[in-house]
């Protein structure tokens, strides 16, 4: 397995090494081929690329910067080009990138090879943590045989995920934008950190457009704070009749490098709006916001998790006629292409990082601690500045009764307040909630509940009871608002069962029903939330309780509605228009509104 590194593949074209196939990118490698084997791979793969840079990206004095940078590998990556190694990253889920100008400046004319190496792994230190198992027993396994376990519910897609792109910028260069917002009625101040690498000798300037091109707004410098008047604020989806309101901020560099100028321009989508929690609501712009929305899943037929544009669009134009305000992105970071659109369409968004499965004792040591910051860190540097982004979750359904989850979950949420103190912070909850170590240091209480299903399977006649105490025992005991993060249940496309039996799509609806009544009446008290598990079907590892993956989608894998989708879409529509100054909608079934 570690023969492309004893050999140095990496050196020369893979070809030249062993034959090789095609693979695209995006795209996970696991369901490409036809062959089982790379199915459930688990190990070192290599890709390679040869492209061929214009010359004008390799002349002038100074030359440009040459930026190599992928949208997420998942999980370990390792880059050579031209042999010479230049990134190492850790993760899947988050971007990264090197700067490769002095190799390719050495070598105008000739093809540019990218070589990576990509490990998908997963140990007890990596985020999704993970465990390699050995079958010793030889009278059942073949010599050297091992699994790899996880504890998380979907399936391990690997591969290079998210866009690959070669891009240019001068030598000094435009490093980093922060934007933060405050607001009243009739202004709006925007606050600004710009960041500039490469020159010393270097002026800034700021404009802010609206969306008709008109400037609203100037400033310089690296820091500073522009004034809106009577600012379009960024409302979500079904809060205001011009939703998801974005400014364009165009931020312009000019700099002196060994005598040259450089001038640098990079635009950056701004929304202004406010967040807030108290104890018993979450405000958006001053005005209470109720969670009305989905968890999604980045998968799909046969690319796994890679990007998908048609998909993606198909996925919101769902969302939109669900009547959904808000999704989670659970069990990581979706993509950027994903994010942009949350920002326009005015889709709230409740940002998760890869923290799922944390469940053995070892993943909450300081090694899987250090990595946990260094991966808030790349999150929130990525989407630090998006309007959607209401509020970042830590984890989803870790061992938070365990004894160092108290520390562990303590010093990950003050770290990622420490970088963005604008937003709360949260990780979703299945423990009991006398036992939680974590659940003190959130703002917002999210818990996930399977009552009749996990719990009690098939007593429906259960779900009234135990969800009223399972909210009434959490607020009793912290005083905040609590989201619903996860329900559901499986449902078979087209198997039917009255009186409703469990995997049918009836039973799918009459568990919806239960938990509605419930919600009804809490969130008139302290409920802020409710999202519902899973906007689509799927996959997992293969298991008994599992065919073909997970069918608590409302959609089926090929985003086709199930009964339950209908359901939910008459309640959504009906909470917006109570809680909307709009019009009200008609939620017939054969429009899309």
């Amino acid at each position: 397995r570690d023969a492309g590194f004893a050999q140095r593949w990496y050196r020369r074209p893979l070809r030249q090494s062993g034959p090789v196939i095609d693979m695209p990118v995006p795209a996970s490698f696991n369901d490409i081929t036809q062959d089982p084997s790379l199915e459930n791979y688990i190990g070192w793969v290599w890709y390679e690329k040869e492209v061929l840079l214009p010359l004008r990206w390799l002349q002038g004095e100074p030359a440009p910067r040459v930026v190599l940078r992928f949208g997420s590998a998942h999980y370990y990556s390792i880059v050579w080009v031209n042999g010479v190694q230049v990134v190492e990253h850790e993760g899947g889920h988050l971007p990264f990138e090197a700067d490769i100008s002095s190799i390719v400046r050495g070598s105008p004319g000739t093809l540019c090879r990218i070589t990576v190496a990509l490990n998908n792994t997963l140990t007890p230190h990596t985020l999704p943590p993970g465990s390699i198992q050995y079958m010793t027993d030889k009278t059942r396994y073949p010599k050297n045989y091992f699994v790899q376990n996880i504890r998380f519910d979907f399936f391990n897609y690997a591969g290079i995920h998210r866009p690959v792109v070669l891009y240019t910028t001068p030598a000094a260069y435009i490093d980093d934008i922060t934007v933060t917002s405050t607001s009243s009625e009739s202004v709006a101040m925007v606050q600004y950190q710009v960041s500039v690498v490469g020159s010393t000798d270097y002026s800034l300037s700021l404009s802010l457009r609206d969306q008709e091109g008109k400037v609203v707004a100037v400033g310089d410098g690296p820091m500073g704070e522009l004034k809106v008047l009577n600012p379009n604020l960024w409302w979500p989806y079904l809060m205001h009749e011009n939703p998801g309101y974005l400014y364009s901020l165009e931020v312009k560099m000019q700099a002196q490098v060994d005598g040259a100028p450089l001038e640098d321009v990079y635009t950056l989508p701004v929304g202004i709006r406010t967040v807030h929690v108290t104890s018993t609501r979450f405000l958006i712009n001053g005005k209470p916001f109720y969670f009305h929305g989905v968890n999604k899943h980045e998968d799909a037929d046969i690319r796994g998790k890679g990007l998908d544009w048609p998909l993606i669009v198909k996925d919101f134009n769902l969302l939109r006629w669900l009547g959904a305000n808000s999704f989670r992105t659970s069990h990581y970071p979706y993509a950027e292409e994903i994010m942009d659109l949350c920002d326009a369409y005015g889709i709230v968004v409740i940002d998760e990082c890869p923290g799922v499965g944390i469940k053995l004792p070892e993943s909450f040591g300081n090694k899987s601690l250090q990595h946990h910051l260094a991966v808030m860190e790349e999150l929130i540097r990525r989407d630090k500045n998006r309007p959607s982004v209401v509020m970042w979750s830590v984890a989803n359904e870790p061992a938070s009764e365990l004894p160092p989850a108290a520390h562990y979950f303590k010093t990950v949420i003050a770290h990622t307040k420490a970088l963005d103190p604008t937003r709360p912070v949260t990780f979703v909850t299945d423990a009991n909630y006398a036992l939680d170590r974590g659940a003190p240091y959130v703002d917002v209480i999210c818990v996930n509940s399977y009552f009749s299903w996990y719990h009690d399977p098939g007593h429906l006649e259960v779900i009234p009871l135990q969800l009223t105490a399972q909210f009434e025992n959490w607020y009793k005991t912290y005083q905040k608002p609590i989201i619903q993060s996860e329900y559901g249940a499986d449902s078979v496309p087209g198997l039917h069962s009255d009186p409703p039996q469990m995997f049918s799509e009836e039973y799918q609806k009459a568990m919806l029903r239960e938990y509605h009544s419930v919600f009804d009446k809490k969130r008139r008290e302290y409920v802020i939330g409710e999202l519902i598990w899973n906007f689509a079907d799927f996959m997992t590892n293969q298991g008994t309780t599992r065919v073909l993956g997970n069918k608590k989608g409302i959609f089926t894998r090929q985003r086709q509605p199930k009964a339950a989708a209908f359901v939910l879409r008459d309640r959504y529509w009906k909470i917006a228009n109570e809680s909307s100054c709009l019009p009200p909608v008609i939620t017939s079934h054969s429009l899309f509104l």
